[in-house]
């Protein structure tokens, strides 16, 4: 099968990147992302996010390949074969987070987030958070310096690294998980349907401020926030044949 001949290539701000950017668009031409058949991302893992989410309303393919430092969404940098390795390559669906922040003063923010929504401590005291999932409270009071809603494919970032447990990519399971929790103690999270609903609720806000971030965009210091699966926005990733997410989620879980 012939690989696509329309690629948009897009390029982190990075000396690597862009000199990768200058050398691909020699050899296979540039095309504007709403002519494409294709989007080549040229980072690390950050700028893969930034690509998903500027591109979001074409409806096309995202191919990345890593000229950054982690590049867990990536694949391996090659200049040769591209539109042969654009052909074979797999697709993963992933469906982003929908975070509803509502800010001490009463205005309401709503933005998108592929890998997690976090809510950290803003202050120097420890955080209190009241957690209601489809409306039902199922943890009164958590003490802890902050608390994270992640999907399958952002399970390896900030959750896993605040021992969060890693989900495969087709779980339709989120991620819900504390941050330095003081009390309940040792308090491990807890997984969810990726249809629920999960409600936050910041306790002596005035005290204790917390503000909220998704994909580590900011959006202020925060009252409540609500966080849902938008199963409306689908963000199609490829990946080289046997090193896609599933893959890469089992790998991790045995290093």
């Amino acid at each position: 099968m012939a690989g696509p001949t329309r690629i948009a290539f897009l390029a982190s701000e990075t000396a690597s990147a862009e000199g990768a950017l200058d050398r691909l668009t020699a050899q296979y031409g540039q095309c504007a992302p709403e002519q494409a058949e294709v989007i080549v991302a040229l980072g690390g893992d950050g700028f893969m996010l930034q690509t998903l989410h500027a591109t979001q309303g074409f409806d096309l393919p995202v191919y990345g390949m890593n000229c950054g430092t982690i590049g867990f969404l990536m694949n391996e940098y090659h200049e040769d074969g591209l539109a042969d390795r654009l052909a074979a390559a797999e697709e993963e669906i992933i469906n982003p987070l929908r975070l509803k922040a509502t800010r001490p003063d009463g205005t309401v923010v709503e933005a998108l987030a592929i890998n997690e929504v976090s809510l950290l401590r803003a202050g120097p005291q420890a955080a209190k958070l009241r957690i209601s999932v489809d409306g039902k409270v199922r943890l009164e009071e958590l003490v802890c310096d902050g608390a994270l809603v992640a999907t399958p494919a952002g399970s390896t970032a900030y959750n896993y690294s605040a021992h969060g447990q890693i989900l495969p990519i087709g779980s339709d399971v989120l991620a819900l998980t504390a941050v330095a929790p003081f009390r309940p103690r040792r308090w491990r999270g807890a997984l969810l349907p990726k249809r629920a609903t999960v409600t936050i609720e910041v306790l002596e806000p005035a005290k204790r401020p917390v503000m909220t971030e998704g994909d580590s965009r900011g959006a202020g210091v925060v009252s409540k926030v609500e966080i849902r699966s938008e199963a409306t926005i689908r963000h199609r990733i490829l990946f080289d044949p046997g090193h896609g997410l599933e893959e890469r989620l089992c790998r991790e879980q045995f290093l």
